[in-house]
């Protein structure tokens, strides 16, 4: 099943009139240089010596920290990532899933050109997050 793409006003949107939660699933890191405000870590790969590895325990994490009805919005750096994510979770059980194309950066519209991101746009940016949003705090619950 494919998940509803919407952009990242539409993302917003949802976030502060529908209840939605954006998880952001870009490595630590790249979490920690900047993501959307009130954005959860959780990583569908990792970043180390050798480049982005698969996290295993993405699924495991998901499952844990938000039921299968939680409205969440999948957002990463350019849209690739989010969109893997939101296709498993769905694929998983959780009904509740849209993904933010073209993500923090910026990423290729539905027409092909370049789409700008969250960051892009000038919506709302933190590069902080309280310990029960980031990976490490989500992960131990």
């Amino acid at each position: 099943m494919q998940p509803r793409r919407v952009d990242p006003e539409e993302a917003r949107d949802l976030m502060e009139k529908e209840g939605y939660l954006y998880v952001d699933v870009r490595s630590i890191p790249e979490f920690e240089q900047g993501h959307p405000a009130g954005a959860y870590n959780v990583p569908l790969q990792h970043l180390g010596p050798a480049g982005m590895t698969p996290n295993p325990d993405f699924m495991g994490v998901m499952q844990k920290a938000f039921p299968r009805d939680a409205k969440l919005v999948m957002g990463c750096k350019s849209g690739g990532r989010s969109l893997a994510a939101a296709s498993m979770l769905l694929a998983a059980g959780f009904t509740q899933v849209v993904d933010q194309r073209c993500g923090f950066d910026g990423g290729f519209g539905p027409t092909g050109g370049f789409d700008p991101g969250w960051r892009r746009r000038g919506l709302p940016v933190s590069t902080s997050a309280p310990p029960d949003r980031s990976y490490e705090g989500l992960r131990s619950k």
